[in-house]
């Protein structure tokens, strides 16, 4: 089978890393393109990634992910965060980056700029962030891609206390919020999960073809 599913077969939920071994700046790079070029609905892209490499931080960051010690033992962790609300000059900066960016004539996006500024202002404010969630997901996905790739582990996590990496972190000033950790790095030759078989239903029950 193709290269992709090797990669994918090769990737694991990694439970143990060797603390020793450090990701490149190259690799790093890699993972910052790789989230900035994800998919996000209307391309707003109201998600942001903080990428953890202090040693001691990551340490103070484990209580509150239920001392789940990938936390600091991973080369980085990635927190993908939401921000706390949608504004106007959200949208506005979007479609005003088109704009610059391709020549669009503002003609074209003017009738695109006023429905997508009816949308969110539709949205509560928990929709708003419930919609920017559903974003970060989307960029999870295609990072555990990447690094998989990459020959980079990972281990996605949503169990961890986001008001306490939130404070910890200081998201708030920056109008930030954390929904998902993805720790990184290179797992431990004693990590038993590393050598376990996939877990998987068959083809035929996941899948539907209509032909």
């Amino acid at each position: 089978m193709g290269k992709i599913i090797e990669h994918l077969n090769w990737r694991y939920a990694t439970k143990k890393f060797d603390s020793s071994k450090k990701l490149s700046k190259d690799k790093i790079d890699i993972i910052k393109e790789a989230f900035n070029l994800t998919a996000t609905s209307f391309g707003l892209q109201t998600i942001s990634l903080v990428i953890v490499s202090n040693d001691d931080l990551k340490a103070s960051l484990v209580p509150h992910a239920y001392y789940q010690n990938q936390v600091s033992e991973a080369s980085h962790l990635l927190v993908i965060c939401i921000q706390d609300d949608i504004s106007d000059s959200d949208v506005n900066l979007y479609f005003n980056s088109v704009k610059n960016i391709r020549n669009t004539p503002e003609t074209i996006l003017n009738p695109f700029r006023k429905n997508l500024l009816k949308t969110m202002q539709g949205k509560s404010v928990e929709n708003r962030q419930l919609w920017s969630k559903n974003q970060a997901y989307i960029a999870l996905g295609n990072l555990m891609t990447v690094c998989a790739v990459e020959g980079i582990d990972s281990c996605p996590m949503e169990g961890f206390i986001p008001e306490k990496y939130d404070e910890v972190l200081e998201l708030n000033k920056k109008g930030l919020k954390s929904v998902l950790l993805l720790p990184i790095g290179y797992r431990a030759d004693d990590d038993m999960f590393a050598t376990l078989k996939k877990v998987r239903k068959p083809l035929n029950e996941t899948i539907i073809e209509i032909k």
